[in-house]
């Protein structure tokens, strides 16, 4: 296995990996003993190391591989908890007022919650395209940045000051456009039906909001779908096996070495144009 922490792969190597992505090719697994097939679940994958074929090698699990994921997934569900509990309270009746006065005080630390989750999310995520990765990051901080200033500015809560003053939406918008594009890499590479589901309806939420063109009634169904979305998503991630969410790793070693062992190891491959 490659395991060197070397510089950054170049552009061609970049593009090469990119046209491998999980959502088109999966490594193949077998035993280390005689070749069998086997279905890997989370349970087998700690139970004894398995050994997959990617595009660049062989890889295995680590520990610290396993560590990756399960902090990737606490992530989204941060972010998960902080978008439902301003959810639940957007979704209030209006005569509600004693339940809205004791949530009130809860919905900037809801917020930081669900934002620093994410961040954590995206730290953590596996992207083969570098620069993907980072543009969902600097969404992530634009947002963040945002959200804080208003939590530490304004006497309402930054959720609350955002939803009646919905121009500030182009200042915390990159936090939901963040969280939207994980939602699009998985609905897009695992085919999950709550993850295509969110990649449309957050959008048009925050997008709709933001230009008013959306009735209140259908603005309270799409917070509600969003609602229920995002929480299937967090709940199912824990269904996966590690190695789905780690994707295929020979990539991301390959991605790591230094130009020149790049492109020997490319010609050993017959990667070479």
């Amino acid at each position: 296995m490659l395991r060197q922490t070397l510089p950054a792969a170049s552009a061609t190597t970049q593009r090469r990996a990119s046209a491998l992505s999980p959502c088109r090719f999966r490594p193949s697994v077998v035993r280390q003993t005689p070749s069998r097939r086997l279905h890997v679940t989370q349970a087998a994958e700690q139970a004894e190391p398995q050994v997959y074929y990617g595009r660049f090698g062989p890889w295995t699990i680590t520990n610290e591989d396993r560590a990756e994921v399960i902090g990737y997934r606490l992530g989204i569900s941060a972010t998960a908890i902080g978008f439902l509990f301003c959810g639940a309270y957007g979704l209030l009746p209006a005569d509600q007022d004693s339940t809205r006065a004791a949530m009130q005080g809860l919905l900037d630390p809801a917020v930081v919650l669900g934002a620093a989750g994410l961040g954590v999310s995206l730290q953590l995520i596996h992207i083969y395209i570098g620069v993907l990765k980072r543009t969902l990051q600097a969404l992530w901080a634009v947002g963040t940045v945002a959200s804080l200033y208003l939590i530490l500015t304004q006497d309402a809560p930054a959720a609350t000051f955002v939803y009646e003053h919905p121009v500030w939406i182009w200042a915390v918008g990159p936090l939901f456009a963040a969280l939207t594009g994980v939602a699009f890499k998985e609905g897009l590479c695992y085919n999950k039906w709550e993850a295509a589901g969110l990649f449309g309806a957050l959008p048009l939420l925050v997008g709709g909001h933001l230009l008013g063109f959306v009735p209140h009634n259908v603005e309270q169904g799409l917070l509600a779908s969003c609602c229920v979305l995002l929480a299937v998503f967090a709940g199912r991630k824990y269904t996966q096996a590690f190695k789905d969410d780690i994707g295929d790793k020979s990539i991301f070693e390959m991605q790591k070495l230094p130009q020149e062992q790049q492109q020997e190891l490319l010609r050993k491959l017959n990667f070479d144009d």
